[in-house]
């Protein structure tokens, strides 16, 4: 008896260990961003650092607005959002309800293999395939929001599909068989009943879909064209947060590195505003 005792202690402590390690985490990070970030965004002004226009570290005097950068991580991500999660959502449902078995076991895998490709394989795919094709349909480079947006759509599938369909398959089975002894058909029984009822797991996704989106670095370098400017049009090239971090961070000093540093900081406060909203949603349905 003390023997169960003593192992259902110490795997407690374990557990308790494993979750405050993570809980920790977070709390250095959050420290290290906002005590390097936020003193430079007090000291240069948060309104023209949030609303300037002008990136220029090396002028003098230097300017350091991430306006451009804000712009163009949001549309981005929205345009990630509209091509991967409306399009992850449907495979989702197709692999749970309407795939034939043989066709699942090669479309299953080939969803997994595609959550373990490097980002960077996957910004030499677009830079060899999407961007020609912009270039031809739309002139100029062929870099621009329509190039990164599609492809970081294709990279947040993955995760959309998985999560989505663990979702839908968790939606109990009597929900299926109540509405189809309803009378209703076997495509709006997924589309007006499954997929509702799995609507929390699929929010998680897009949340999950989403955060990648808006935090990629090395796919969005080869596509963007990282021009610190606001867009006018979806074939313009841009530069989002994470890009601009890291292309000067290495050698970036003094104030530079500060306001690279406060865009970090600025970049995981909207990562938390999205879950926040989202979580808020969840919380009312």
């Amino acid at each position: 008896m003390r023997k169960q005792q003593f192992t259902e202690g110490f795997m407690k402590g374990v557990f308790l260990l494993s979750a405050s390690i993570s809980v920790l985490a977070i709390i250095v990070i959050c420290y290290f961003i906002f005590a390097n970030g936020l003193p430079f965004i007090a000291e240069y002004g948060i309104k023209d650092f949030l609303f300037g226009t002008k990136w220029a570290p090396s002028n003098t005097p230097s300017y350091f607005g991430i306006l451009p950068m804000i712009i163009g991580s949001l549309v981005i991500t929205i345009g990630a959002t509209i091509v991967g999660v409306p399009t992850g959502v449907l495979t989702a449902a197709f692999l749970a309800y309407f795939c034939p078995k043989p066709l699942y076991r090669i479309f299953k895998p080939a969803v997994q293999l595609m959550a373990s490709i490097p980002s960077i394989v996957y910004g030499f795919f677009g830079l060899q395939l999407l961007v020609p094709v912009m270039r031809n349909q739309f002139g100029g480079t062929g870099m621009n929001i329509l190039t990164a947006s599609i492809l970081l759509g294709i990279m947040i599938l993955p995760t959309v599909i998985s999560l989505s369909e663990s979702s839908i398959k968790a939606v109990p089975i009597v929900y299926y068989t109540g509405s189809l002894g309803l009378g209703a058909t076997h495509e709006r029984t997924v589309m007006r009943v499954i997929i509702p009822a799995a609507k929390s797991g699929i929010i998680s996704s897009i949340i999950l879909g989403i955060g990648r989106a808006i935090g990629e670095t090395m796919a969005v370098i080869l596509v963007a064209g990282n021009q610190p400017r606001i867009p006018s049009s979806l074939t313009q090239g841009v530069r989002t947060m994470t890009t601009n971090i890291v292309l000067e961070m290495a050698y970036a000093a003094g104030q530079h590195r500060e306001a690279l540093i406060a865009t970090s900081a600025i970049l995981f406060i909207f990562i938390l505003i999205i879950n926040g909203v989202f979580a808020i949603v969840k919380r009312r349905d």
